[in-house]
């Protein structure tokens, strides 16, 4: 479909009072818990697109970068010793989504309901966090506004980071310069993602490859899952300027996999294999270690099934103790999910051959719901998704399971 280009500025939604209270409401009123006991045995894992095409942007912006993205964060030495107890980083957040790493070791986050982006500085460095800017967005009840940020490896040389936002007619993916410490004119790479109440994804991510993943979601159209012509349950991967990527497993095609409800969380292991986390209707929420063309089986299967025509989970909860959302890998190589209506986060061993070992659960209420996690000079960053005064909290690794 064509590019609308630079998205039409529209005056920022903010909420307050009761229109704030409206939008928590039906946050924690969605059918995923965004707003039951027991966890499964792991398992092991066993058309033409329709898209946005691209607006200019500056030459080589396509090409993919040769360093490798894991889903880890800083190695440099910690200037938090490892053993702090928990403390407060930013606090007086309204939703936070997401945790982009810069690679001075500060942050981006990004506020759903307002659209506003923080800067936070890197443990131990100068400055305080800041607003550094904020893109429109279409805001109403729901789990649509501004969501993912990405950082691509280049960052370094090409200053411009990645947002996945909702506009007044669909989710889109934006380039955003980083200008001196604030942010430039946004130019949109990317639009045609359905968008709705709920199910709108939202988590991206820079591969290995150098190329951009997108997690979406099915807006609650369930059919569209399984359509290849439509952008919605799927993963996408595509160039820094909005196109397909090569090596796609569906020709010009910028899908993925497919056969996703929604999509929360991205992340890569040591060995370069993909991982998401995925919101189940009533029965399952999902980990999926994720390969080119496979289906994943919404709206057809919730959960492992044992059917050879869709891919089984490695590991699924009930969705009392999951509803997950962001994911990390470790520095101990597991995954770590964050669980909003499960209000914890759960480690994942993986061993070599990627094979899900028995999942632990840890900060069970402690911090409420948990939306994201990064390790960030080897202590726990965790984000927080309470509908107020939310915050990201810093924490020995210790107290998420890490195990050295």
């Amino acid at each position: 479909m064509p590019l609308t280009g630079v998205p039409r500025r529209r005056p920022l939604v903010r909420l307050a009072g009761a229109a704030a209270l409206l939008v928590a409401a039906a946050a924690c009123s969605s059918p995923d818990g965004e707003g039951g006991q027991g966890v499964s045995v792991p398992r092991t894992p066993t058309g033409t697109a329709r898209f946005g095409t691209s607006a200019p942007q500056s030459p080589g912006s396509s090409r993919p970068s040769s360093s490798t993205a894991t889903g880890t964060t800083e190695a440099k030495p910690s200037a938090v010793p490892l053993d702090k107890p928990a403390f407060t980083v930013l606090g007086g957040l309204d939703i936070p989504w997401s945790i982009a790493m810069l690679p001075d070791g500060s942050a981006l986050v990004s506020e759903r309901n307002t659209g506003d982006i923080h800067w936070v500085p890197a443990p131990g460095g100068s400055g305080k966090s800041r607003v550094v800017g904020h893109l429109d967005i279409h805001r109403v009840p729901g789990e649509g506004g501004l969501l993912g940020l990405a950082v691509p490896q280049d960052f370094g040389t090409d200053p411009v980071f990645f947002a996945y936002y909702t506009s007044d007619n669909d989710n889109r993916i934006a380039a955003v310069p980083w200008r001196g410490g604030s942010i430039g004119t946004p130019t949109v790479v990317f639009t045609g993602i359905p968008r709705g109440t709920f199910h709108n994804g939202g988590r991206i991510a820079f591969g290995p490859d150098g190329y951009l993943y997108v997690g979406t979601g099915e807006s609650g159209d369930k059919p569209l899952s399984q359509n290849l012509g439509s952008l919605g349950g799927k993963i996408l991967r595509i160039t820094r300027d909005g196109k397909p990527a090569p090596g796609n497993p569906f020709g010009g095609s910028p899908v993925w996999s497919y056969g996703h409800r929604n999509v929360q969380g991205l992340a890569w292991d040591g060995q370069k294999r993909m991982w998401a986390s995925e919101l189940g209707q009533d029965t399952w929420d999902e980990l999926n270690r994720i390969e080119p063309g496979r289906n994943y089986g919404w709206p057809e299967v919730e959960g492992s099934a044992g059917n050879p025509d869709y891919v089984d989970p490695v590991a699924q909860w009930r969705p009392a103790d999951m509803s997950p959302s962001g994911i990390t890998i470790g520095p101990d190589g597991a995954v770590y999910i964050c669980a909003l209506r499960g209000q914890s986060v759960w480690r994942v061993p993986i061993d070599a051959h990627g094979t899900a070992g028995t999942p632990t659960r840890h900060l069970e209420g402690t911090y409420g719901r948990i939306r994201d996690i990064h390790f960030v000079q080897g202590r726990a960053w965790i984000l927080t998704s309470n509908g107020g005064n939310d915050r990201i909290v810093s924490l020995p690794p210790s107290d998420v399971g890490v195990r050295g």
